[in-house]
């Protein structure tokens, strides 16, 4: 869909919009398609986007911080396919380690710490009882 479009930019216009060259836009798709390849023999409805498709909508959200509502209402997909689309290509090019991926990171803890641990003791919450003297009811005979 979209990646026929961009076909037609030139290389500096590509990497404008992708924000990585053509060469590397193409080692990603072909990555992402033998892997895809592989996993597709299992099981499962083939995806309605291509490769490039799918590597444009990751490095869209990696590269523009929008939210993936926003994304699959541009896409025309649902929110729960833009997010296995991105999960999964993320996993594959971070795995085939040859491209340096943004890191999520955890908040800014110092490198030494390894594990945190927080006391969520319980504590009773105090509330009121129901009963039916807390509720005051007039009789139908009592009101004109």
């Amino acid at each position: 869909m979209l990646y026929e479009k961009l076909k037609e930019l030139s290389a500096a216009d590509f990497k404008r919009y992708c924000g990585v060259k053509r060469r590397t836009f193409d080692k990603m798709c072909e990555i992402v398609a033998d892997k895809s390849d592989g996993q597709r023999l299992v099981a499962g409805r083939p995806s309605k986007l291509v490769v490039e498709d799918q590597v444009l909508l990751t490095l869209e959200y990696l590269r523009e911080y929008r939210t993936m509502f926003h994304i699959a209402t541009s896409w025309g997909l649902s929110e729960s396919t833009v997010s296995r689309i991105i999960t999964r290509v993320e996993d594959i090019l971070s795995r085939a380690r040859e491209f340096r991926l943004p890191v999520k990171r955890r908040e800014n803890l110092p490198p030494d710490i390894e594990v945190i641990v927080v006391d969520v003791a319980e504590t009773a919450i105090e509330r009121p009882k129901k009963n039916n003297a807390a509720i005051i009811r007039e009789r139908k005979s009592g009101t004109p």
